[in-house]
C-alpha cells in the first residue's frame, strides 16, 4: 500500500484555444448549426478567457507537490507557457486517440483517452483549464490512506425517477450534458444492477490510471461509437464511468460535496463572486457559457486577476 503522502500524483488539464483560425477551420468542417442542444457545439465550449494561466497558478501556489502538469491540446500551446519547464508536458490529441477519431471538438472524447497519455503517473487529478484550487491542499485531499481516490460528488439520490419524470409527465427532453451522464448511468446499471443518480462536481477529480484503463476496457464496446462523435451527440458515454465504476467495486471513497468544499458557478450570474467569496471553498470551477456576454467575460477576468496575482513557475 502507498501512503498519499508518498504518491506521485499528476494533474492533467484539457486546453483550446478557439479563436486560432487554424483550429476554427478544422471545426467548420464538422460544426453542426443544427444541434438540438445549442450547448453542445456553442463558442463558448472552446472560447479561451485565460483561465488556464491562472488555473496553473492556483495549483503553483496551493499544491506544489504536483509532480508533473499534461497539458491535453489540438496542435495548440498557449503562447505564454514556459514549455522548457520541467514539470510542464504538452501532449498532443494524436499521442493518445485514433487517427480516424480526428478531429475532435467533443471533450468527452479526449476525456475516454486520459490513460493513454505518455508517463501519466498511476495517481492523477484531472481539470478543466476552469477549475481553480482555492486554498492549500494536500494529497490526502484526494487520495486516501488506503490509495484509493476520494470520488467527490453532488448527491442526487432520485434522478433516475426525476428523470422519468421529466421526459414521461413533463415531456421535457433533457439537455446534452445530462443525457450523457444517464447514459453511463445505465451502463453501470446494466452491469452491476444499481443505478447511480449522483453526478460527479464538476471540479477537479482524482483517478488510478489503473482503474480508469480497466474501467475504459471493460465498456469498449459501449464507449468506442463516442469516440468519433466529432462534436458532442446525445449518445456519448460522459465519464462519469470513470467514477461510478471505481465506486461500484470499492475502489474509491464516495464523498458528497457542498459549497464549502467544491463551488461551481456560471459567469452569466454576476451575483457568483460574492457568494465564492462567502463559501471560500476548497476548489470552485466559473463556467462559460452560451448566455455569457461580454460583461460577464470582463467581471471574471478582472476577478481571476485579483485573485491570482503573481505569475506561477510555469510562466515565461
Amino acid at each position: 500500500m502507498i501512503m498519499a503522502e508518498n504518491m506521485e500524483i499528476d494533474l492533467v488539464y484539457l486546453w483550446v484555444d478557439g479563436g486560432d483560425p487554424e483550429w476554427r477551420k478544422r471545426r467548420n468542417l464538422y460544426s453542426q448549426d443544427s444541434c438540438r442542444d445549442e450547448g453542445m457545439d456553442s463558442e463558448a465550449r472552446y472560447a479561451d478567457n485565460g483561465e488556464l494561466r491562472y488555473s496553473l497558478r492556483s495549483a503553483d501556489l496551493y499544491a506544489p507537490w504536483i509532480r508533473k502538469i499534461f497539458i491535453v491540446t489540438d496542435n495548440q500551446v498557449p503562447e505564454w507557457l514556459d514549455v522548457a519547464h520541467p514539470k510542464i508536458k504538452i501532449v498532443d490529441h494524436k499521442e493518445i486517440l485514433p487517427a480516424d477519431a480526428l478531429p475532435t471538438f467533443n471533450s468527452t472524447v479526449i476525456e475516454h483517452a486520459l490513460f493513454r497519455i505518455p508517463g501519466l503517473s498511476e495517481h492523477f487529478l484531472y481539470a478543466n483549464d476552469d477549475m481553480f484550487f482555492n486554498k492549500a491542499v494536500e494529497k490526502s485531499d484526494f487520495f486516501a490512506k488506503d490509495g484509493m481516490p476520494i470520488i467527490r460528488m453532488t448527491r442526487r439520490p432520485f434522478r433516475k425517477l426525476w428523470y422519468w419524470y421529466l421526459k414521461n409527465i413533463k415531456k421535457y427532453t433533457l439537455n446534452n450534458y445530462n443525457r450523457t451522464i444517464h447514459n453511463s448511468s445505465l451502463l453501470v446499471e446494466k452491469e452491476y444492477g444499481r443505478y447511480i443518480g449522483h453526478k460527479t462536481h464538476h471540479n477537479i477529480d482524482a483517478y488510478l490510471k489503473s482503474d480508469y484503463e480497466e474501467t475504459y476496457k471493460k465498456f469498449k464496446e459501449s464507449i468506442y461509437p463516442t469516440l468519433y462523435h466529432h462534436i458532442r451527440n446525445d449518445n456519448d458515454i460522459q465519464r462519469n464511468i470513470y467514477s461510478y465504476v471505481p465506486i461500484m467495486e470499492k475502489r474509491g471513497h464516495l464523498k458528497f460535496v457542498t459549497q464549502k468544499t467544491s463551488f461551481r458557478c456560471h459567469i452569466e450570474h454576476p451575483h457568483y463572486i460574492e457568494d465564492l467569496k462567502k463559501s471560500n471553498p476548497m476548489l470552485f470551477c466559473i463556467n462559460d457559457s452560451q448566455y455569457a456576454n461580454e460583461a460577464s467575460h470582463k467581471l471574471v477576468a478582472d476577478f481571476l486577476k485579483e485573485r491570482f496575482p503573481e505569475k506561477s513557475q510555469f510562466e515565461k
